[in-house]
């Protein structure tokens, strides 16, 4: 059975110098945690030195994020590159004997190999999630005077605002200050 999340890298892994390279298109369909607007898109190469498989790709997609001032959604557009690098372990088989290489399996959450194969949406997943803006800002930005940063504001404040809990408000009282 094929899967289309699985890059087989094992003809690079075996012989040294050989580059695979593919263009991706996917959706991360089994992704909750990332919101795309559009799929990442681009292309991964990969070679082996013997002992180590290199890994590079260039990507692009567009998300939904959350504002850093007023914790509204945001459309951003993404695009960036990874550069990887996989231990290998055993002798390739173009050198002969009854070994073979392999990548060296990490102990990850969301492992990348499976064999020698490239899980490539759980490597495209942690691209995207390590590329996100740290603080995107709508257009209002900092200074701005956006309404749902000013509705926030207010709430802090202890303006009304309208809720289930409104009537708890009044039950604090503000300390005296001493004389």
């Amino acid at each position: 059975m094929k899967r289309d999340d699985l890059l087989d890298l094992n003809d690079a892994l075996q012989h040294p110098g050989r580059k695979v390279a593919v263009d991706l298109s996917t959706e991360l369909p089994n992704e909750e945690e990332i919101d795309l607007v559009a799929p990442v898109e681009g292309f991964l190469e990969a070679v082996s030195t013997g002992n180590v498989l290199l890994v590079h790709g260039e990507f692009k997609t567009r998300c939904v994020v959350e504002c850093a001032r007023c914790a509204g959604p945001l459309e951003v557009d993404m695009d960036f590159t990874m550069d990887e690098e996989f231990p290998v372990e055993g002798t390739p088989s173009t050198f002969g004997g009854d070994e073979t290489a392999k990548v060296v399996p990490e102990f990850e959450p969301n492992p990348l190999f499976e064999d020698n194969n490239l899980l490539v949406e759980n490597l495209l997943r942690q691209g995207v999630i390590l590329n996100l803006p740290i603080q995107a800002l709508c257009s209002f930005g900092w200074e701005g005077d956006c309404p749902q940063a000013k509705a926030v504001d207010e709430r802090r404040q202890g303006a009304p605002i309208g809720g289930p809990f409104d009537h708890l408000v009044k039950l604090i009282q503000p300390e005296e200050p001493e004389r």
